[in-house]
């Protein structure tokens, strides 16, 4: 049996990040279905702090606002069907009146998860995924962090003390300079098993590949597309 760890640099503001996990899960669970022993095998996914803007405002913006600013208002709607497109593929509905800000404070409620354990983590990241991209949420706004929280079954009132601290800060400044130390421009990376790479959002099958060559120590191909930079 295989225990496979899995880490993936993030922000909760990109959308192929959340993709990303999505397709994740599903080459995990082909890896399970057709790899011979491969139910039997374990996995475990650690997330990993990343500023895609890091000159983003403490202060929530509308994201069309933070989005004309950053790529033009004539390439937005092109950018948003396609994005829509790809969401629906993957049981996602994004929305586009979220508010868009710094997100150091949501990375610090991660590290708050990963102190409750894996599953926890996981669930909270999930919740913070589906809470800003498919329910207008601000990513800046303390009780939308909380409330992502609750709904992944921590203490709400222990998650938004904690957002008023700046506990965890100090892990979420470390991680995301040891990203830009590694060449990290964008995101999703994901490491599996501390060798292997995957960049962007790829399909289920480049995932199962990828694990599979991680099973069977072989050299791997790179995937590098379905980013956010």
């Amino acid at each position: 049996m295989t225990h496979f760890k899995i880490k993936v640099i993030s922000d909760p503001v990109c959308p192929f990040c959340y993709l990303g996990k999505k397709r994740l899960d599903k080459g995990i669970e082909l890896y399970k279905k057709v790899y011979p022993g491969g139910k039997d095998d374990t996995f475990s996914v650690s997330w990993s702090a990343f500023y895609l803007d890091p000159e983003a405002p403490k202060a929530g913006i509308p994201l069309t606002q933070r989005m004309e600013q950053r790529f033009g208002k004539d390439r937005l709607p092109m950018m948003r069907e396609a994005l829509r497109k790809q969401g629906l593929q993957d049981g996602i509905k994004f929305c586009t009146d979220s508010k868009i800000g710094n997100t150091r404070n949501a990375h610090r409620l991660i590290q708050l998860a990963k102190a409750k354990g894996n599953e926890t983590e996981n669930k909270v990241v999930m919740e913070l995924f589906k809470s800003y991209f498919e329910e207008n949420g601000d990513i800046t706004s303390f009780d939308m962090l909380a409330d992502a929280a609750a709904k992944a079954g921590v203490d709400r009132g222990e998650a938004k003390t904690w957002l008023e601290s700046d506990k965890g800060g100090k892990e979420v400044d470390g991680e995301v300079a040891e990203a830009y130390a590694k060449g990290i421009h964008g995101v999703p990376n994901f490491t599996i098993q501390g060798a292997y790479e995957v960049d962007g959002a790829q399909d289920p099958k480049d995932f199962f590949d990828v694990l599979v060559a991680a099973k069977e120590g072989k050299s791997s191909a790179s995937f590098d597309s379905g980013v956010c930079s």
